[in-house]
């Protein structure tokens, strides 16, 4: 009898993340990194460079949204079920600058059926810079392939 190892939530959180990362190339366009993962939760990170700064000479807030949605969605689709946004808002709090090195932590707050909300903090250093919340929808298929129960 041939029996696998069952993946824990914390690898299976983690293979899901290394094959959404394979194919995002908006994040990894913008110089994003993976810092954390884990079932409902990603940290991402994104150092602000010269052409995400606007005529304020801050960051685009454009850039900022980019960064907490792509962390809200690698927390959204921890769970081996592909997940996207069916909706995002995001409330600014203070600019970030041109060097700064963005940390965006997504949490999930709740998941039942196919809907999801995650909350996502972004900060530079110790200041906060944004809050974001994403609802989630789940849609068919999965990141992994089927594990033998």
């Amino acid at each position: 009898m041939n029996v696998k190892a069952a993946l824990s939530p914390e690898d299976i959180a983690r293979a899901c993340a290394d094959a959404m990362w394979a194919e995002d190339d908006a994040s990894k366009g913008l110089g994003m990194e993976v810092v954390e993962i884990g079932p409902g939760f990603a940290t991402l990170a994104m150092t602000v460079r010269p052409d995400m700064v606007n005529g304020q000479r801050i960051a685009h807030g454009g850039f900022i949204f980019t960064l907490a949605d792509s962390a809200f969605a690698f927390a959204c689709n921890s769970h081996n079920e592909r997940a996207v946004a069916a909706q995002g808002q995001i409330t600014f709090i203070k600019p970030g600058k041109l060097g700064d090195r963005l940390i965006a932590k997504a949490r999930e707050i709740t998941r039942g059926g196919r809907s999801g909300i995650y909350d996502v903090r972004v900060m530079a250093g110790e200041v906060v810079i944004a809050e974001f919340r994403g609802h989630s929808r789940v849609i068919p298929g999965k990141w992994l392939p089927a594990q033998d129960q």
